[in-house]
């Protein structure tokens, strides 16, 4: 080979003019279609810019749909007022997803807060109360509002309980010289039942949903991107309201649509094409369904690949918002068939509430009045995968017990 490998490539003309419009955390400065949710936020933390404390605040809605971006600008907006007044208000944001423990939050917002001449505080080995001691003098001594923000906290309280929540709600009565808020950020509207009465009382939130986008909502978030990130007149006209159909059909997920676009003119550059139409539309969408889900399904532990494949064949055989009740009887013939001990109920419903975390399947609760709460199931899983062959690939006792005959298949 004659020169630098990446001499041709560099090269080429983009058809991007910035790239970063369609990360998934770049900050644009206009929201179209959350205008009422970003009016919510601002009126209840502009009590933070007059020294006073802001409500909680849980911001609930399905992935994608603004809650995180919504949150971000309205608290930079609030920390540019707060200099211009002179009011210090301090903001963090942790995603409990990566930071699970209540001693890695706490660690991680007094770190934050260190300034020259304090000692670090290690990533374990002290005692969580004295971390979170040093978190209450840090505060103390900086003064003002702060304000914590947790992304997705239904996962937090999931893993470790809600004797983080509590802590945290309780730190107004031992602060003196500043005040805090807290704003947790949830895909999972029915999360703040599982939490302890005395931690949802002092929490005593205001709580803002945040509803899918509709296509046509779609439309306008990627018409304000592609002003700002791709050269004029780079996309075919069909391009834009394919992909915010398609990111439509999945729960309104804006995400989804930015990455369906972004791959779209990347699959055109690729063929030197000078613009971008449906079928790179197509592309782009085969290689999300097949980048995203398939690794997943192919590394899931056995247990809950077998959840997963219990919901799979039931809906085959024509059921829909399956019981978890159901889902646990073709579990345990699953079981059966290939001779290992079938898990509790408990766990699996532990296991759908991880699958569903994942992405793999929609899990909704649903009441049943004297007879508890119950969850309603359905696949996630796009329909152009082969969920059993991919679920089989690694794991032979998946294969067999596809192969039995169960007894959901004979009541249908």
């Amino acid at each position: 080979m004659d020169g630098n490998i990446f001499e041709k490539i560099l090269g080429q003309d983009s058809l991007f003019i910035d790239r970063k419009a369609f990360e998934h955390a770049f900050e644009p400065s206009n929201l179209p279609h959350r205008e009422q949710e970003v009016d919510a936020l601002v009126r209840n933390l502009v009590d933070a810019l007059n020294g006073h404390i802001p409500s909680n605040m849980l911001l609930y809605g399905v992935p994608g749909s603004g809650k995180t971006v919504v949150t971000r600008f309205v608290l930079s907006q609030l920390l540019e007022k707060g200099n211009e007044m002179g009011h210090p208000v301090q903001t963090y944001e942790i995603n409990c997803r990566n930071v699970d423990t209540k001693y890695r939050v706490v660690q991680t917002l007094a770190s934050q807060l260190k300034q020259n001449g304090d000692y670090l505080i290690p990533f374990t080995g002290w005692p969580t109360d004295r971390v979170l001691e040093t978190l209450i003098e840090r505060m103390d001594r900086a003064g003002g509002v702060h304000i914590l923000v947790l992304d997705e906290i239904d996962n937090l309280v999931a893993k470790a309980g809600s004797d983080l929540l509590y802590s945290l709600t309780n730190m107004n009565t031992l602060l003196k010289n500043a005040r805090c808020c807290i704003i947790g950020i949830s895909n999972d509207l029915n999360f703040t039942q599982e939490l302890d009465p005395r931690v949802s009382s002092r929490l005593s939130q205001e709580d803002v949903v945040f509803h899918p986008y509709g296509a046509q909502e779609i439309q306008d978030i990627l018409q304000e991107r592609v002003k700002m990130g791709l050269k004029i007149n780079s996309l075919e006209i069909g391009v834009i309201p394919l992909c915010s159909a398609l990111a439509a059909q999945e729960h309104g997920d804006a995400r989804r649509a930015l990455d369906l676009l972004r791959i779209s003119v990347q699959k055109a550059e690729q063929r030197s094409q000078q613009k971008v139409d449906p079928k790179h539309v197509r592309l782009a969408q085969s290689q999300l369904e097949h980048d995203q889900v398939t690794p997943v399904l192919r590394t899931l532990p056995l247990h809950q690949k077998l959840v997963l494949f219990c919901v799979i064949i039931n809906e085959e055989n024509g059921l829909r918002n399956i019981s978890t009740g159901e889902i646990f009887r073709t579990y345990s013939e699953a079981c059966m068939k290939i001779n290992i001990e079938a898990l509790t109920p408990r766990r699996i419903s532990t296991l759908l509430n991880e699958l569903d975390t994942l992405g793999l399947i929609m899990a909704r609760n649903v009441s049943k009045g004297r007879g508890g709460r119950s969850k309603q199931v359905n696949s996630a899983i796009p329909k152009g995968i082969d969920s059993i062959k991919t679920l089989s690939e690694n794991e032979p006792l998946i294969q067999e017990a596809s192969q039995g005959k169960y007894m959901l298949q004979g009541r249908l």
